[in-house]
């Protein structure tokens, strides 16, 4: 008979990143319930029910398991273009900032980037851009939006704004990518339907590593003939995975379980962010929409000053810029935690 398994919690409030929660006693539980195959072979059931749960949450025809949200939204790309095209996307686009030249290195496209705000985009800006049908041009062929937008400080599309963009993009005839890293913060946030989500885009990167607290993973969402296209994507960029329905398991139990308590890490935003607004030593905020707060001090020197009393106090959190901090809050962030750094942020003088 195996031992009883411990689970250790740790006390550091650590507000760099939602990606860095552990996962709680019942989701390591059913990890080890999972039944699995070799996925590369398609015959790990856990991967399959998985994909088919995704997609069915969207109404969209297939799914597929990767190692990150990053590798999704380069397959997404790389499936919906070809090398010479351009794709159109938020200056501060994680797809653009973040994911190391990935659109260049891997589907040799180039990036259009538009002015945004909080890191969204608009059907308007995008009409401005799109290339004439001329040989000197690259085929302005892809539009991809971040929802909510990590350098947006958590912003989210209103219905209305997504409505517009596709209207826009089958005007046009581009196709639309939605990285949804935080997806299911901004539906929360939003009140918008996941199936109805799924109506407006060609492709959908899910992740299920930040707030929803699964270990690892992401699933790229769309047809099938789309999905048939980036498994073999995802089988030259080396995602293709064994035995991952012990990692599948995780995913499931975070969409099964953890997506209204999302709810709660903005509430948590919002709270740090009363508590900030009362602070001498902040000049200006982003507005806090769901659970990434980004604020900027009065200079570089009481920016590093604040970090280094955060980090005194077993606070880790981000810099964003020279004089602006982030703190992003996840499900290993608990209501006394927030009350004591509340705390810690009052008893801060520069």
């Amino acid at each position: 008979m195996p031992k009883k398994r411990v689970y250790l919690q740790d006390m550091t409030i650590d507000l760099r990143s939602d990606t860095v929660t552990k996962p709680t006693a019942a989701m390591l539980e059913a990890m080890w319930q999972a039944k699995v195959g070799d996925d590369v072979y398609g015959e790990d059931p856990t991967v399959n029910e998985l994909q088919h749960f995704t997609a069915q949450m969207f109404g969209m025809e297939a799914g597929l398991f990767c190692p990150s949200g990053t590798m999704t939204n380069q397959i997404a790309i790389k499936v919906h273009t070809q090398p010479g095209d351009e794709l159109i996307c938020a200056d501060n686009a994680h797809i653009y900032k973040y994911e190391g030249g990935g659109i260049a290195f891997n589907s040799g496209v180039q990036a259009r980037t538009l002015s945004s705000n909080y890191g969204k985009i608009s059907a308007e800006l995008i009409k401005t851009v799109v290339n004439a049908d001329d040989p000197h041009f690259p085929v302005s062929r892809l539009v991809c939006l971040e929802n909510s937008s990590n350098r947006g400080g958590g912003s989210y599309y209103r219905l209305a704004e997504l409505l517009n963009i596709r209207s826009a993009c089958n005007a046009l005839g581009l196709d639309l990518h939605l990285d949804g890293a935080r997806l299911f913060n901004a539906l929360v946030a939003s009140g918008i339907d996941a199936a109805e989500t799924g109506k407006l885009f060609n492709s959908i990167s899910i992740c299920l590593s930040k707030g929803l607290g699964a270990p690892v993973g992401s699933v790229l969402l769309g047809t099938e003939e789309f999905i048939k296209k980036a498994k073999r994507v995802r089988k030259v960029f080396g995602g293709g995975m064994r035995q991952a329905g012990y990692l599948a398991a995780a995913g499931l139990f975070a969409l099964k379980n953890n997506i209204n308590r999302l709810a709660e890490d903005h509430i948590h935003a919002q709270r740090i962010a009363t508590t900030l607004t009362q602070q001498s030593y902040i000049i200006g905020m982003l507005p806090v929409e769901t659970n990434i707060l980004i604020f900027e001090t009065t200079d570089e020197t009481t920016a590093n000053k604040l970090l280094q009393f955060l980090k005194d106090k077993d606070v880790l959190a981000n810099k964003v810029s020279a004089t602006s901090l982030r703190f992003v809050f996840h499900l290993d962030i608990s209501r006394a935690q927030v009350t004591q750094l509340q705390q810690y942020l009052t008893d801060f003088k520069i």
